[in-house]
């Protein structure tokens, strides 16, 4: 399948050809027939992604402050490998398309394959959405006038948010594609509209779509005199500049306790005088309308009761379709140049260099009539003789930040087969990294008799089936932590290690801390030393509550995602499983923040050592996040974040450099040496199960306020 894709390092947009989505749960696939292009938008985009690095960075000041953060915390050579890495990561363009369902996932009731739809999808031949970012096309809209269904949500929620009765006067600023359809909208409400911009060749348009005045630049007069003198009842502001000009033109253009809503883009410097003065309200609005950026609607696909949310993105995009079945919002006039979807470069092309004027741009499909291919070749197959052949499932930015540059450096491995959900993501990481196929399917993994080691790198809570399937596959297993998020995920992962009993794969999590040269060194200091004691401070930083990780269903929460490399760390250092797990945090004050990030965990261990674990979130972003010390035999070791130790003994102090290696450059040659070798397990089972148990517990014991004991056959 064809997808447009945009190329944040070099500001290439092209059409790549990736493997067919999979159809997840809550989603459909959709076969798109026809696209628009959001010109405003993708514009802005492609032109920042056109720009140099120090551009970029000065576009978006965010990025560079967590750029700086990194380097002081990683070290400069880490944290520019990163910046590298996010920015040879493609992006979809696109948010707007129309086509045909070709499949429905599980739990999707509201569509059927066969049933024609508007999306928020992107500008793709095939596309995998949730179900309530699409809805119906009625009869008698042609796929091309819904492809300008999400463009004209984005304008409608700023009409809900303007609260225009019949008989309002209505001033829209900016008469790009949104402001049109702004215009069309309004009057379909019942309002007077006067519709103003820039270029006199868009006021035509705008009269057509029924606005009763119209005027360039700022005409104040000419609108005072439209309302009569009181000023209108309310501003949608459609332009896009860096200008405070339109703020500035709407207040003085709106009546005492008008509102003014921003849809596009303009300076937010709002001037005082005459806000104070009419009690002014503006309002910024958010794209298509409540649900938009929720995973929980957009993923999960819970819709929001009508009774409290009257106007969901899906109830904006289905009204939108009715007034385009109306004939109350003629978008089919919008169009000013179609091209196919192998021709999407040329329109992007058209509205960065603007040497014509344009307004619709509509990219066009052949539709396909069934589910497209989910495996594709990148490559002959390339294996020599002793070489290892390795697949991987699941590229994040872990994966590719972390895992992948390491990988590619290591010697005698003959790359197979990329899996990720989305086929961009295989298609490009699995053509960087030189692999021989692309798929979206695990099964082609599995089946691939050349495959005899694979790397899991998926969201958490897919783990499990994917370690229990490669392990019945009879292929060896690295998954990156944690093992499961659940402890009937590790009751059915023992349950399969056990029936496979010596003909096991080789299965390691990818708790890569205790193979540090800082880890190993405090190991052999201690060496014939029991009980010992150790103390961990593990202050990750913040992490927003609607994170994926901190979805119990998803990611686990953070002990278990996280806190666990913590675990593994205290159990490599003091050479003993654990025993008993207790786990204290903060009492929760109010709000939706969890406390399950600010804890205490105390570990026994079955030797009699006892490690305490402070996972903490809320402390100062700058401050050195990890710390680790141990005692015992009159001895005591100091890792301070990986940077220096500190070896105590007889009075005397020894330190050394950690080089701020996390374990990370010894964890992937070990589990690929095991592999190659049948060398034994470089974690042993019962370690990789007691620290998972120990995860579970910890957040168990958080529930219930009880210390629980790990039992271990």
């Amino acid at each position: 399948m064809q997808l447009v894709v945009q190329n944040i390092r070099n500001g290439g947009t092209a059409v790549r050809t990736v493997p067919g989505p999979a159809c997840l749960p809550g989603h459909i696939l959709v076969a798109n027939a026809a696209s628009a292009i959001s010109a405003g938008t993708e514009r802005y985009v492609v032109e920042l992604a056109r720009k140099s690095l120090v551009g970029k960075l000065c576009e978006r000041p965010d990025d560079a402050r967590r750029l700086l953060q990194k380097v002081r915390q990683e070290g400069l050579r880490s944290a520019i490998a990163q910046a590298q890495a996010t920015l040879d990561k493609p992006m979809t363009l696109g948010y707007s398309s129309a086509g045909i369902v070709l499949e429905c996932g599980h739990g999707v009731q509201d569509f059927k394959a066969g049933d024609r739809v508007a999306t928020a999808g992107p500008h793709a031949s095939v596309i995998c959405i949730g179900h309530n970012l699409c809805a119906r096309i009625p009869e008698g809209v042609s796929f091309e006038q819904a492809a300008y269904t999400s463009l004209a949500a984005v304008s409608l929620q700023g009409l809900h948010l303007a609260h225009l009765t019949l008989g309002h006067r209505v001033l829209i600023v900016g008469l790009g594609l949104i402001g049109q359809i702004c215009v069309a909208l309004a009057k379909a409400q019942g309002c007077a509209v006067f519709a103003t911009d820039v270029d006199p060749r868009k006021l035509a348009l705008a009269s057509t779509f029924g606005a009763n005045q119209t005027g360039l630049g700022s005409p104040l007069d000419a609108v005072m005199a439209f309302s009569n003198s009181y000023g209108v009842d309310a501003v949608i502001i459609t332009a896009a500049t860096d200008s405070n000009g339109p703020i500035e033109f709407a207040a003085e253009a709106c009546r005492p306790k008008g509102r003014i809503v921003l849809v596009g883009v303009a300076g937010l410097s709002v001037p005082r005088a005459p806000f104070f003065k009419k009690e002014l309200e503006f309002t910024v609005s958010s794209s298509l309308g409540p649900g938009r950026g929720d995973p929980v609607y957009e993923e999960k696909g819970m819709d929001y009761p009508i009774g409290y949310a009257r106007w969901t993105v899906q109830r904006n995009m289905q009204a939108v379709l009715e007034l385009i079945a109306a004939g109350k919002l003629p978008v089919e006039h919008l169009t000013t140049h179609r091209f196919s979807i192998e021709q999407a470069s040329e329109a992007y092309d058209l509205i960065t260099s603007r040497t014509e004027p344009y307004l619709g741009i509509v990219l066009q499909y052949p539709v396909e009539q069934k589910p497209p291919a989910r495996r594709l070749i990148l490559a002959p197959p390339r294996i020599s003789k002793g070489d290892l052949g390795v697949s991987m499932i699941g590229a994040g930015n872990f994966a590719r930040l972390i895992m992948m540059p390491i990988l590619r450096n290591i010697k005698g491995i003959a790359w197979r087969g990329m899996c990720t959900a989305g086929g961009l993501n295989a298609e490009d990481s699995g053509r960087r990294m030189g692999f021989q196929f692309a798929t979206t399917d695990a099964v082609e993994i599995w089946n691939d008799p050349a495959t005899k080691a694979v790397f899991i790198a998926t969201r958490h809570h897919l783990h499990a089936d994917f370690v229990i399937a490669g392990l019945r596959a009879g292929k060896h297993v690295f998954v990156e932590k944690p093992l499961c998020i659940c402890e009937e995920q590790l009751e059915h992962i023992r349950g399969c290690v056990e029936d496979l009993g010596d003909d096991c794969p080789l299965l390691m999590v990818g708790f890569n801390r205790r193979f540090a040269p800082a880890i190993q060194q405090i190991r052999k200091f201690f060496e014939g030393i029991a009980p010992r004691t150790i103390a961990y401070r593990f202050a990750s930083g913040y992490i927003p509550h609607d994170h994926w990780t901190q979805d119990e269903g998803v990611g686990g929460g953070r002990l278990i995602g996280e806190a666990c490399h913590a675990i593994d760390t205290c159990v490599a250092l003091a050479g003993s499983a654990p025993a008993k797990v207790y786990a204290e945090c903060v009492d929760k004050v109010s709000g939706t923040e969890t406390t399950d990030d600010k804890v205490f965990i105390i570990l026994r261990h079955a030797d009699g050592s006892v490690s305490n674990i402070s996972y903490q979130s809320d402390g100062d972003c700058a401050f050195p996040p990890e710390r680790i010390e141990m005692f015992g035999g009159g001895r005591t070791a100091v890792n301070d974040c990986w940077h220096t130790l500190q070896f105590w003994n007889g009075s005397r102090c020894k330190k050394t450099s950690g080089a701020k290696d996390k374990g990370h450059q010894a964890v992937f040659p070990a589990f690929l040496e095991a592999c190659r070798n049948g060398d034994s397990w470089p974690i042993p089972w019962n370690e990789i199960y007691g620290v998972t148990w120990a995860s579970l517990m910890a957040v168990r014991s958080l529930r219930e306020g009880a210390p629980f004991a790990v039992e271990l056959d």
